[in-house]
């Protein structure tokens, strides 16, 4: 899934083709999805209905009260990797970082979280990381000065924890994980997982819709 050289992503098809040959039932029951016949399935991301049309080899969007084709690849990634990983991963209760995942050592060079474009536009403006943070279904906790677990996907907790910079320290950014999800995601699909959210929020800063 890794993609740091900026080439187009291209989805595999061999990952809709073992989608076909998948129970659509049993599929459901581990991804927490709804059955959408004849076509697919949905799942809740963020704050918005998304359709696997597994007949059409697509991604969809909830848009008014029709479904919409939606060009995110990476995004498709991400689902089409959550659908296939198997057998659900109960929540661990254990916050971690990606540097105390078994691969942390993937998270560097490329592959470090970026964060640097969040903090120039929310490092100064925790109301509008807060404003942002809930325009994508973001809940409030109780962790820092402004604080929010977001679900991107139904199994998959995600936090993002920002410290408001001032005179003496700068701003910090620190995204945090249930350590179940080394179960779901290989490191590179957690890596695009979190580039993927960190696109919505900075977008989020005009209000922008989440699939737009």
């Amino acid at each position: 899934m890794s993609n740091a050289t900026g080439s187009p992503l291209q989805v595999p098809a061999t990952y809709w083709d073992q989608l076909l040959q998948t129970d659509l039932s049993q599929l459901c029951r581990q991804a927490l999805a709804r059955p959408v016949p004849p076509d697919g399935l949905a799942l809740t991301v963020l704050n918005a209905e998304v359709m696997i049309n597994i007949k059409r080899q697509r991604l969809q969007c909830l848009k008014g009260d029709a479904w919409r084709n939606c060009d995110d690849e990476l995004l498709e990634l991400v689902v089409l990797v959550y659908l296939l990983q198997g057998a659900p991963a109960p929540l661990a209760g254990e916050l971690v970082s990606v540097y105390d995942l078994k691969d942390a050592h993937f998270f560097q060079g490329p592959h470090d979280l970026n964060t640097d474009s969040l903090l120039e536009i929310y490092g100064h403006h925790p109301d509008a990381f807060r404003r942002a943070a809930q325009r994508l279904g973001g809940e409030p906790v109780n962790m820092t000065q402004a604080a929010y677990r977001f679900l991107p996907l139904p199994r998959v907790p995600m936090y993002y924890l920002l410290w408001q910079g001032d005179d003496q320290f700068a701003s910090k950014l620190t995204i945090l994980f249930d350590r179940s999800i080394e179960q779901i995601f290989a490191a590179d699909a957690i890596w695009g997982l979190v580039n993927w959210v960190n696109a919505k929020l900075e977008k989020g800063r005009q209000g922008k819709e989440m699939t737009g």
